[in-house]
């Protein structure tokens, strides 16, 4: 469970960042007539909120703790 939801978070980051990719290449070569670009960065706020959720998780399961130095 451990490696499962820390490879989770890892593949949601990338799914993000080539989401806004592709939103910036649909802005740069439909000029902002196309709904293209909408829909990718639909992808990415629904995918940043998922992140959340398994950040949340793994928090409540004790897999990630915060790191507390004084």
């Amino acid at each position: 469970m451990d490696l499962a939801i820390r490879i989770a978070i890892l593949v949601t980051l990338f799914v993000i960042i080539a989401s806004l990719g592709s939103g910036l290449f649909y802005l740069i070569r439909d000029r902002g007539q196309s709904r293209r670009t909408l829909n990718a960065l639909t992808l990415r706020i629904t995918l940043s909120v998922i992140l959340f959720l398994l950040i949340l998780l793994g928090y409540v399961t004790g897999i990630i703790t915060p790191n507390l130095t004084p």
